[in-house]
């Protein structure tokens, strides 16, 4: 079995021609699976007999990895499935995912491997413009879920100081944000919103604080221009965007010009394929992100379904980088497309609209109405403020959307990913 490399962080890889980048994922590729396919069941039943190198063409007709098809090998191989190409002994990191979708999955490691994720942060911190000098709060509970743990390897392979937020209420978090001098904050969007409305309560300026940027993830939001601008406004800072997933990988990076997310292909292939039918997408059009990373032949996943929405942006960005890049970011799960009166309806338009008004928080009921499903928002906010957040939603959306006022405080908070949507149907 051939000794894994470390990887680093290749800044020429950012601005590569295309050939070189395409040429650099095939060669790629073809390692990984001359890696994994002697020792890897999972892909040795899946894939047959493969024979390598393999073309574009070939690679383009393999089957796809889907979430379910890996929960339910852990269940017919208790408890790593057959997907874990190593035995147990080779990992030294044990993680998984957050289980929003489902069974909680189960990811493992190998040193090799979470210094890969390590060097994929690289490029979510430069991306950001985030150096040695920062000091990088994580606003993060540090549980079993992925969530922060490689942005803390990665700002440690960058140098810069690290102060872990795991254990603390919010009240305690800010203070330690003062206190600390923190230059950077990583949480999701939903909590950078929340501590800025704890932040209010405690008479605590965070203009006044140190933080000069903020990175997000685990839910869309930060490259959604009235979202971004919300949470620019309440830090005082610059905020970015990233994407990644447990089962994947931290393929996506935000850069200076903020128009969406790149694309990590040194480390990662990426298709945009029609969720119904698989064919690519045009520029401009919207489909399913399908990812294969490259870096983690301990746990590999081949042409995976992530289920995130994603508009093709092509390559031209005005920052110069030549990577795939996705206008917008993650525009929200396939699974949570609404089909309100014959309107496609993605939650993440909705907030894109909610956030432009004085809401501390809100959440979407998906209900019935004979046969006709409806959809009431609920907003942290009074009467007055309702009724002018149903009259956007009707103006951008092109559909009537009922809202109701409810008592500041009353629905629910997360450091992770919100749950906003009720299903009432």
């Amino acid at each position: 079995m051939a000794k894994q490399e470390f990887p680093v962080y290749r800044p020429e890889s950012e601005r590569a021609p295309v050939e070189i980048i395409r040429n650099s994922q095939w060669e790629r590729l073809n390692r990984l699976l001359a890696e994994i396919l002697p020792a890897n069941r999972f892909y040795q039943r899946k894939l047959g007999h493969l024979s390598l190198p393999l073309t574009w063409e070939r690679f383009h007709a393999l089957p796809f990895t889907t979430k379910m098809e890996l929960v339910c090998d852990q269940e017919t191989f208790p408890p790593l499935g057959a997907i874990a190409t190593y035995d147990r002994d080779r990992y030294v990191t044990y993680h998984q995912t957050s289980g929003t979708t489902g069974r909680p999955l189960i990811v493992l490691d190998t040193p090799e491997s979470w210094s890969w994720w390590s060097a994929c942060w690289q490029y979510v911190y430069r991306g950001a413009g985030v150096t040695r000098s920062d000091r990088i709060f994580l606003a993060f509970s540090f549980g079993p879920f992925i969530g922060f743990w490689s942005a803390l390897e990665g700002a440690r392979q960058l140098g810069a100081m690290t102060i872990p937020g795991g254990g603390m209420d919010s009240k305690t978090r800010l203070r330690m944000i003062r206190d600390a001098e923190a230059s950077v904050l990583l949480s999701t969007v939903t909590y950078a919103l929340h501590l800025e409305e704890v932040a209010r309560l405690e008479k605590i300026s965070l203009p006044d604080c140190c933080v000069r940027i903020t990175i997000h993830a685990g839910e869309p939001g930060a490259s959604i221009p009235s979202i971004r601008a919300r949470i620019e406004n309440a830090w005082g800072a610059r905020c970015y965007d990233h994407a990644g997933a447990t089962e994947v990988g931290a393929y996506g990076y935000p850069c200076e010009a903020q128009q969406g997310l790149h694309v990590n292909e040194w480390e990662f292939i990426a298709e945009i394929l029609d969720p119904h039918n698989g064919a690519p997408v045009a520029h401009g059009d919207i489909g399913e992100l399908v990812i294969t990373n490259l870096g983690r032949p301990g746990w590999p996943v081949i042409r995976y379904r992530t289920g995130d929405l994603v508009r093709a942006g092509g390559r031209a960005c005005a920052c110069g980088r030549s990577t795939l890049l996705l206008s917008g970011g993650i525009i929200g799960r396939a699974d949570d497309l609404m089909i309100i009166r014959g309107v496609n309806v993605y939650p993440s338009a909705v907030e894109a609209i909610v956030r432009m008004f004085d809401v501390a928080e809100f959440r979407i009921l998906r209900q019935r109405r004979d046969v006709m499903e409806e959809l009431l928002i609920e907003v942290e906010a009074d009467d007055a403020v309702a009724v002018r957040v149903a009259d956007a939603l009707r103006q951008g959306l092109g559909i009537r959307i009922s809202t109701r006022s409810v008592p500041h405080g009353s629905l629910p908070r997360s450091e992770l990913k919100a749950r906003r949507i009720v299903d009432c149907r």
